[in-house]
């Protein structure tokens, strides 16, 4: 009872706070209120496009998670073992770290296809991420356990496994939980100003340029709880892999 509270009265009092904005400026167009934007998602969710564009932003996002964090471990593991990769990469992995998003996307625009944008993007700010948390890792690893597999002539395979993944993964936890929120912002960001045919940024810029208010918040409003019930799923799974 006391969770249920503790996120029913935030909950309550935003709503409130919303309800009372809408009708102080007493007009849809500008700032639509809560029964307002909840009509229209649920007239939205009630369609097939709908659950289509939803489906296919969740694809790419997941996609350029995926490749994101592959490249980033692999350079990681290149940049800590090999002098000359991380004289040659580190740098170019701090420039895409430092370079703006949206720089990103309307160079990318140039380069790929256009439904391909946002998967690009999104692996692109997983990259540095994942490998800024497990260089941390590498560098942090405490020798002594090192030291210990070599006396005791573990194999590579068993020093990785008993030694280094054990110590990498909390820091390789933390980096992909940061790196799955900047995925999906990322992802719908390039959605929204690049958009494919079948999106949920698409459907945003859609409903700007319709001046559609209440549908662009029911889809922001999609984001928001997509965003967080993810998170939350990713989070648990993580934290339960930590456990095991």
């Amino acid at each position: 009872m006391k969770k249920i509270m503790r996120l029913a009265i935030p909950l309550v009092f935003w709503l409130s706070v919303w309800a009372l904005a809408a009708l102080a400026v007493g007009q849809d167009l500008l700032l639509p209120g809560p029964l307002a934007v909840g009509g229209r998602l649920l007239a939205l969710a009630g369609t097939a496009d709908f659950w289509l564009s939803v489906g296919a932003t969740l694809c790419r996002v997941f996609l350029g998670l995926l490749w994101g964090t592959l490249a980033g471990v692999a350079l990681a593991f290149a940049t800590h073992f090999f002098p000359w990769a991380d004289r040659l990469i580190s740098p170019a992995i701090r420039v895409v770290r430092a370079t703006p998003v949206v720089s990103f996307i309307l160079l990318v625009y140039l380069w790929v296809a256009r439904s391909a944008i946002p998967w690009v993007i999104a692996g692109l700010m997983v990259l540095p991420v994942v490998w800024g948390a497990l260089s941390a890792g590498l560098d942090g690893m405490d020798e002594k356990w090192l030291e210990f597999a070599r006396v005791y002539r573990f194999s590579r395979l068993k020093t990785l496994r008993l030694v280094c993944l054990p110590a990498l993964r909390p820091h390789f936890s933390a980096g992909l939980l940061t790196a799955f929120g900047l995925a999906w912002k990322s992802g719908v960001a390039a959605e929204v100003l690049c958009p494919p045919a079948r999106a949920i940024g698409s459907r945003i810029q859609q409903a700007k340029l319709g001046l559609e208010t209440p549908d662009l918040f029911a889809w922001t409003l999609t984001i928001v709880v997509l965003s967080l019930a993810l998170e939350g799923l990713f989070r648990t799974a993580l934290e339960r892999g930590n456990r095991s």
